[in-house]
């Protein structure tokens, strides 16, 4: 687990760092900052009656924020209307004994609007949970099955900057959710909704550089292209003790790039997970009501259509697919794919997605991508 979370932080930092690469080296970009910091009071939402009896107090915490603000240095930051990017960091007391305290951190962005007196974040990154499950210590915490999670956070706020000698306030709401991904039962998660209040700093409100215009906006597109993708990881069934075992998927699928921004895809997945073998087996000999004979076929094919946010060379993934090979019911004929893609050249790239039923997650996928 330590690994993989370790490989997701470096994959997550290094895609901030290519977002941010500068496209012409000869002018001297400036590096405007700014600092918030917010207190959240909220609840646990109950996604899941599983873990009914781990909602009994409302969570509260610190979020706190370094932004380096943008001002169109690079084309792609003028496209999406001079975002935010940075990090952050968020304490959380569940107030609950038995979930503890959770310590998180993030790579985020900040998308404005409304004349830039508000933003939409997104932020993705790893939290360290205080009281993770244990069998012996802790098994009334069926929610975090490790110590280190997965954690997004995404927030909705009005942000008034400026207000005094760079100082400002902002206010909204976060949602903030704890997985495993199912590396390791059990992983019920928790999803905290929250109303937050807090402060702003400008570090260079005397000194803000002047909005590069976007100019013109101009037609861009692609022929259609073919992919192949390698993906794979490793998770574990629902069945606490089960162990872990590793997973496969082979994806072929054509994308078509309409504009600057969006890809169109569709395609097809074929899923080698291992756990399902021994869950078939298990369901056979101990659960012979549910009529599992242990002769079904543990693979799966899936057909999806999905879309490609770009970001200079980082994309945001996101997937729709259907199972139309089926053989042993799991979850639900339905599944999704959301994650971070980087093309390190026009033809090869590298991806971190998480794929789910809905909001149960299955894995965390690692893949490798060749585009014809």
């Amino acid at each position: 687990m330590r690994r993989l979370q370790l490989v997701l932080l470096a994959v997550c930092s290094f895609s901030f760092y290519s977002l941010t690469a500068q496209e012409n080296p000869d002018l001297k970009e400036k590096k405007p900052v700014s600092l918030d910091a917010s207190f959240f009071y909220g609840s646990i939402l109950e996604h899941n009656p599983d873990i009914n009896h781990l909602i009994t107090g409302h969570p509260t915490g610190f979020i706190v924020s370094y932004n380096r603000r943008t001002y169109g240095f690079n084309e792609w930051e003028r496209r999406y209307n001079y975002p935010d990017w940075g990090f952050s960091a968020i304490y959380q007391d569940l107030h609950n004994e038995y979930l503890g305290e959770n310590l998180s951190f993030y790579g985020h962005f900040n998308f404005y609007f409304l004349n830039r007196n508000a933003y939409f974040r997104i932020g993705q990154g790893v939290a360290v949970a205080g009281s993770p499950y244990d069998p012996e210590t802790n098994y009334i915490n069926n929610a975090y099955g490790t110590k280190l999670l997965s954690s997004t956070y995404i927030a909705l706020q009005y942000n008034k900057q400026n207000l005094y000698k760079g100082f400002g306030l902002n206010a909204g709401f976060t949602i903030i959710h704890y997985s495993n991904a199912n590396l390791r039962a059990p992983n019920n998660s928790t999803n905290t909704f929250a109303f937050n209040v807090g402060a702003n700093y400008n570090l260079d409100y005397e000194e803000f550089p002047d909005y590069i215009p976007e100019g013109e906006r101009t037609k861009y597109t692609e022929p259609v292209h073919f992919n192949l993708a390698l993906r794979g990881g490793g998770n574990e069934s629902d069945i606490v003790g089960q162990g872990q075992f590793p997973f496969f998927v082979v994806s072929a699928f054509a994308d078509k790039r309409i504009n600057h921004k969006s890809t169109l895809v569709a395609g097809t997945d074929v899923f080698f997970a291992y756990f399902f073998k021994e869950l078939i087996k298990l369901q056979a000999a101990s659960f012979p009501e549910t009529g599992v004979t242990g002769d079904e076929d543990w693979k799966r094919v899936g057909l999806f259509v999905g879309h490609e946010l770009r970001f200079n060379k980082i994309a945001f993934v996101s997937h729709l697919g259907y199972y139309v090979y089926y053989p042993y019911e799991f979850e639900n004929r339905l599944y999704n794919r959301l994650g971070l893609k980087r093309y390190f050249t026009e033809d090869i790239s590298a991806a971190v997605t998480v794929k789910a039923h809905g909001a149960k997650a299955e894995g965390v996928e690692f893949s490798l991508g060749y585009r014809f």
